[in-house]
């Protein structure tokens, strides 16, 4: 048997919160079919606040947003972190995400 490979396509939307026409905070939605769902599911990326602003809810608006892009288009969505971010963990538990698994990675 061989393996076969077919293209698939994803969509994202960056989230951007600027002040004073500097870039501020950032969040990235990806969505990505598999061909168990009709609707895709959304991956929540590269959440970051630049560190003078933190604290103020800039985290909270970004994923506010993408949840009200997510609700329409997506099954579920779904967020990873480093184990060394806990104030990031607290925010996602906040905000109604579960602690679902583990994330394995491998850089190349």
């Amino acid at each position: 048997m061989e393996i076969k490979q077919e293209e698939i396509n994803a969509s994202g939307i960056k989230f951007v919160i600027e002040k004073d026409g500097k870039q501020v905070a950032r969040a990235h939605l990806f969505m990505m079919h598999n061909d168990l769902h009709e609707r895709p599911f959304g991956l929540v990326e590269d959440v970051f606040v630049e560190e003078e602003y933190r604290g103020q809810g800039l985290g909270t608006q970004l994923v506010e947003a993408i949840f009200k892009v997510a609700r329409e288009r997506c099954y579920k969505l779904i967020c990873t972190s480093r184990h060394s971010r806990p104030k990031v963990h607290a925010l996602y538990q906040r905000l109604g995400f579960k602690n679902h698994g583990l994330e394995f990675r491998r850089d190349f």
